[in-house]
């Protein structure tokens, strides 16, 4: 599993029953729904570059913490702690890939605070039909890739994001409904727990 491949797990499809046509929400309004979020659990679905897809729960914890467990058959886990993205492959008895996570574009959601207002972070901001539609990146490192958002208004709500790595794969995540503010075990997102508990070895980051 790629890095950016396990990062994009799909959320929520847009419900048909939205207005054909919304007004375009304000980057102030994105950012101060991004930074209101402090914990989310939701089911995904998870659609690859490759056209496979995968299924599993999400649980994030901002700022910096996120879990991607996925369902059988694939089992794979992806964990953050804030510092370290690791991907756990649960047939391997190798210590886990480690990435650090300001180099992934999920970095962007997943910051203490958010301000898309930064300049050159937002590259293309625009409706789409009943949505709002945000591509970002790092300003400083465009070549670490870029994530795609879609919000729906009525209440603000983060539905999918797709993030294209710097190959131009693109692998599309969509959540289904979001269970917010409820209260995580840190346990969830120890990178080196986790690593215990499968009899792996965490190496040096």
């Amino acid at each position: 599993m790629t890095l950016f491949r396990a990062l994009a797990a799909p959320l929520a499809v847009l419900a048909l029953a939205l207005p054909a046509q919304a007004a375009k929400l304000s980057l102030t309004d994105l950012s101060s729904y991004l930074n209101g979020l402090t914990t989310v659990e939701s089911e995904f679905t998870q659609i690859n570059a490759d056209g496979t897809m995968s299924t599993g729960t999400i649980r994030i914890s901002r700022p910096g913490k996120v879990r991607f467990e996925y369902a059988p058959p694939d089992r794979s886990l992806v964990v953050s702690d804030g510092q370290q993205v690791a991907i756990f492959d649960p047939k391997s008895n190798q210590p886990p890939e480690q990435y650090p996570l300001r180099r992934t574009p999920l970095n962007l959601i997943l910051a203490p605070k958010v301000d898309l207002g930064t300049a050159r972070m937002v590259v293309a901001h625009r409706e789409d039909g009943p949505a709002t539609r945000v591509t970002a990146q790092d300003p400083e490192h465009p070549e670490y890739g870029r994530i795609d958002m879609v919000f729906t208004a009525n209440p603000t709500e983060l539905r999918q994001w797709i993030i294209t790595d710097d190959s131009g794969n693109q692998t599309t995540l969509i959540l289904g409904e979001m269970r917010k503010g409820a209260r995580l075990n840190a346990g969830l997102f120890d990178i080196g727990g986790e690593a215990q508990k499968r009899g792996v070895v965490v190496s040096d980051r």
